[in-house]
């Protein structure tokens, strides 16, 4: 037995140590996690206080916004304030509950935009029976497996991760408690928890990615069937901006997780993770409003900016 000293905090050693250069980043982060609250509470606002909203595809989306403000809530507020502090440490505690709050929220959003896809398909392949088959009971039920789902993710990789020593060193190359960073730092054979993460991300990705593909095939059928221009154009419409978020997220989720440990190369990850954390959650109001007829006529009614909003189907 050798003696060993275990690490009970942790130092993220972040994008760099430049001054003017943090300052600079601080108010970037600043105002995208603003935007993101502002955008994702502000489509919360809209879904509640417009009953014309009021149906399962809104309730999906309104959703996934509280989902994304919570991601982002999680991450970007000890982003900030390590920009502005000398020592950027975090417990032992903060850590394992900042990845476990992150894991959550990052597979909650994979099972919700499979579960969005569905929707879509019930509403657009079978119209006359979406009522029914996407009941309240039924779109609830999805909402809270979704949260399941999400959770017994981040609680297996949590329990993995932390069950870990730390003993070699405690400065994570990373803006946050990500997964990948903190086995690179381990002192401890970590050839198990690659797998996990490996084998775990994989079948959340293929089966929600199927889900998608499925709902979206049935989808496909459906706009070959309509004869009306005006019918496709709205399907696309409402498909569209569903399909272009599916894309940014999925696509940026394979490409940091589902690879071999050995071409993880952390600078460039921690980029990658914090597009997935910080800017997809400020995206995705953009994504699912600007294109959607019936959220700019909402916005209209609930927000009575006429004005604005007109500037926005001009530019869009």
């Amino acid at each position: 037995m050798k003696n060993v000293t275990e690490v009970t905090t942790f130092v993220l050693k972040g994008f760099t140590e430049n001054l003017q250069v943090q300052i600079i980043l601080f108010f970037l982060f600043l105002a995208i996690y603003l935007f993101t609250l502002v955008g994702n509470l502000g489509l919360i606002v809209l879904v509640i206080g417009d009953s014309r909203l009021h149906n399962p595809m809104y309730y999906f989306l309104s959703v996934l916004s509280s989902v994304d403000a919570c991601l982002s809530s999680v991450i970007t507020p000890n982003i900030l304030v390590d920009f502005l502090s000398k020592n950027k440490v975090i417990s032992l505690l903060g850590c394992a509950t900042q990845m476990f709050l992150g894991v959550t929220f990052g597979t909650t959003e994979c099972f919700l935009l499979a579960a969005m896809a569905y929707d879509r398909y019930v509403a657009i392949y079978n119209p006359l029976l979406y009522s029914v088959s996407m009941s309240p009971r039924v779109s609830v039920t999805l909402i809270i497996a979704s949260y399941i789902g999400g959770i017994v993710n981040a609680s297996t990789h949590t329990v993995a991760t932390f069950s870990l020593s730390f003993c070699a060193s405690n400065e994570i190359r990373h803006v946050f408690c990500d997964i990948p960073p903190l086995l690179a730092i381990s002192c401890s054979d970590t050839h198990i928890n690659q797998l996990l993460l490996f084998y775990f991300v994989s079948s959340i990705e293929i089966v929600t990615i199927l889900i998608v593909l499925i709902s979206y095939g049935f989808i496909l059928l459906a706009i070959l069937r309509t004869r009306s221009a005006e019918g496709r154009r709205k399907v696309f419409s409402t498909c569209g901006s569903h399909l272009t978020g599916v894309s940014v997220y999925h696509g940026t989720i394979l490409f940091m997780y589902v690879r071999p440990s050995s071409s993880y190369a952390l600078d460039h990850d921690m980029i990658v993770s914090t597009f997935y954390t910080i800017v997809i959650p400020m995206l995705n109001p953009i994504i699912y409003s600007l294109r959607n007829k019936d959220v700019k006529e909402a916005m209209k009614r609930v927000f009575g900016k006429n004005w604005i909003f007109n500037k926005v189907s001009f530019y869009s």
